[in-house]
């Protein structure tokens, strides 16, 4: 058991003084494993000018229309002994829209030519897509409607007609015409009643025929969609973060850009390290007492001290 103690006290002693001589930067770095939920952007350019005393600084992004121009730093930070504060932020689309005029036919099937009836069937708006990459949003040019029958068939129909004839000499049906024109239809006797009134005769004649005509199968109404299409090109948005100096700073530790990460935690890693090393110390001695105890015994024992 001494003998396995005197082994371990001196690597007990060697592994905590490591730990405490490790570089604040890997604990700071053990400790910064969040981070933000979303990583900071940034700049393509960096200008710097002074007017009457101020100064000022100007960083410029380039993003996309899809960034979130959140991610932009507006922290207020120092740089070479000089407190630096937001002013403003000025946005730059780049991106460039062209519109032009666009139709679109759109056709309906319909059971009637009425044109009122109709325009109830349409869509009152129209989104569209252009093959080349425009859109817009188009309305239907009611005037312009115009209406054709799909086809025709034809029907027929029996039509009658009846004639009275007064006053006749005899019941005779030669005197009784044999065709008439009735509605633009030629009709034919079919048959004749008399009645005898004071020695004379009337008659009724019953005429008929065959009307023919046609009708439509169906209707397609056309229709023009109208409208202003556009399509956007580029998609590039530059933003300016303008900051200017309030005051100057003593004793600065040198330049912080909030556009650039830092090391938030290196103080935090000093202090542990300041901490474990006097405990490290500590074991190592108390571990080097006890294997110079345990070698004093065992001399002792056999007789090396006296």
């Amino acid at each position: 058991m001494k003998r396995t103690w005197r082994r371990f006290a001196p690597a007990l002693a060697a592994l905590i003084l490591a730990l405490a001589l490790c570089p604040a930067s890997a604990l700071a770095a053990e400790q910064d494993t969040g981070g933000g939920n979303q990583a900071a952007a940034y700049p393509a350019e960096v200008r710097e000018s002074e007017e009457n005393g101020v100064h000022r600084i100007e960083k410029v992004y380039v993003l996309s229309v899809r960034d979130d121009p959140a991610a932009i730093p507006t922290a207020d930070f120092e740089r070479e002994g000089r407190s630096y504060t937001l002013l403003d932020v000025i946005k730059n689309d780049q991106t460039e829209t062209d519109a032009k005029d666009h139709i679109e036919v759109v056709t309906l099937a319909t059971d009637t030519k009425d044109v009122a009836a109709i325009i109830q069937q349409l869509e009152p708006a129209l989104e569209v897509t252009t093959e080349d990459g425009y859109t817009g949003t188009l309305t239907p040019d009611y005037p312009g409607i115009t209406v054709e029958a799909d086809g025709y068939q034809t029907s027929s129909r029996t039509v009658t007609a009846t004639r009275s004839y007064p006053n006749l000499s005899d019941a005779d049906a030669s005197l009784i015409p044999k065709t008439i024109t009735d509605g633009g239809q030629t009709l034919t006797l079919a048959d004749v009643q008399w009645q005898e009134a004071g020695g004379f005769y009337n008659a009724t004649a019953n005429y008929s025929g065959t009307a023919t005509g046609k009708y439509a199968t169906g209707y397609t109404a056309t229709v023009e969609y109208k409208g202003e299409v556009s399509r956007t090109s580029g998609d590039t948005v530059i933003y300016t973060a303008i900051f200017a100096s309030h005051g100057e700073t003593r004793n600065s530790p040198g330049p912080q850009d909030p556009s650039a990460p830092a090391d938030q935690n290196s103080g935090g890693g000093m202090n542990r390290a300041l901490l474990v090393l006097p405990l490290a110390v500590l074991l190592g001695g108390a571990g080097f007492g006890c294997w110079k105890l345990t070698k004093y015994m065992k001399d002792k024992k056999r007789g090396y001290v006296k």
